[in-house]
């Protein structure tokens, strides 16, 4: 009886890492496809504002 219990416990470990297994595979497909997206579009926003504010700030008497 012991040995069921303890092969059953094992039995869930081996869930667990294979569910975090696939949801790491999956996030990383999700940053891979929209990886270029994000960065061309907020990252790329986000530096033509800070160069903006940077040009404001040194004109400004």
């Amino acid at each position: 009886m012991k040995r069921f219990k303890k092969t059953r416990l094992g039995q869930g470990l081996v869930e667990y890492v294979l569910l975090a297994a696939l949801i790491a595979l999956v996030s990383i497909a999700a940053l891979t496809s929209m990886g270029q997206t994000v960065n061309e579009g907020l990252f790329s926003n986000i530096s033509s504002n800070l160069d903006t504010a940077n040009t404001n700030i040194q004109s400004s008497p």
